[in-house]
């Protein structure tokens, strides 16, 4: 059996015997609690960035702390709404201190890097501010030895993948919510977690560009999804979840593990 990357499967022992390199890499997963349509649980976002980063962390010997897995409030117009029963959310402040209390905790313990693999789109922003308040808390200026990296999964999604798993053409990111990329990597990763009898192949949600608050319900479509599912495979996820490790580690890799004298090279 693989050893556990796992912060919490660890004991204060062998935690300290990985800091005592001073190369320590935690990789800090955050999702959220999210309806997905009825055909995905509500944690699908914690599940999906925790599976990157522990496919990451075997990559490059790091370790995976527990997740967040509350995020920052839905938006109408790339999660359905807030207003949708089983997402349940964190204000901004609420998430912004809490990557701010765990940057400084782990870069206190002696961690080198901290890397957040963040699977919900809206919690991006509110990690970044965390992150940066920690970071000046510290007196971290640019060039130091420790730092922290952010990072959201979809981002490291290929245009040749795309290609390949929506063959009719890749509807956008805004509306892939519940839809193929996301049921494709859960059939991969989770299968049993996937209920496809109760899938429902219904029209992308035609939004405006502008957001209205409070939100108008009617126009997220009635099963929460941004997008059909139909169409996803585990096929299909094994493709997405090989290709985003192989690259998102070798990015990583790159950043992270290079000698020192590299790091600040032009």
């Amino acid at each position: 059996m693989d050893k556990s990357v796992f912060l919490e499967d660890l004991d204060a022992f062998a935690y300290r015997e990985a800091l005592a390199s001073g190369e320590a890499i935690v990789l800090i997963p955050v999702g959220s609690l999210e309806q997905h349509g009825p055909h995905l649980p509500l944690g699908t976002d914690t599940i999906l960035s925790s599976r990157f980063a522990e496919g990451v962390a075997r990559r490059l010997d790091a370790l995976v702390a527990q997740p967040i897995a509350y995020g920052y409030k839905s938006q109408q117009k790339s999660g359905g709404g807030n207003h949708l029963s089983g997402t349940t959310s964190l204000d901004g402040a609420t998430l912004t201190g809490m990557a701010r209390n765990l940057v400084k905790s782990f870069l206190n313990q002696g961690v080198r890097h901290v890397v957040f693999v963040n699977g919900h789109f809206e919690n991006y922003q509110f990690l970044y501010e965390g992150i940066d308040l920690a970071l000046e808390e510290l007196g971290l200026k640019p060039g130091a030895d420790q730092s922290v990296l952010l990072l959201s999964y979809w981002d490291f999604v290929s245009q040749d993948t795309l290609t390949k798993v929506y063959p009719d053409g890749f509807p956008g990111w805004d509306i892939e919510h519940g839809g193929v990329l996301e049921t494709s990597l859960m059939l991969h990763l989770e299968p049993a977690r996937v209920a496809m009898d109760r899938l429902v192949d219904g029209p992308a949600a035609v939004l405006p560009r502008f957001d209205r608050l409070p939100v108008v319900p009617e126009r997220t479509p009635a099963t929460g999804c941004l997008s059909s599912a139909a169409g996803s495979s585990a096929a299909k996820g094994e493709l997405l979840y090989g290709q985003v490790v192989d690259d998102l580690a070798a990015d990583l890799a790159e950043e992270l593990l290079r000698e020192p004298e590299d790091a600040t090279a032009p």
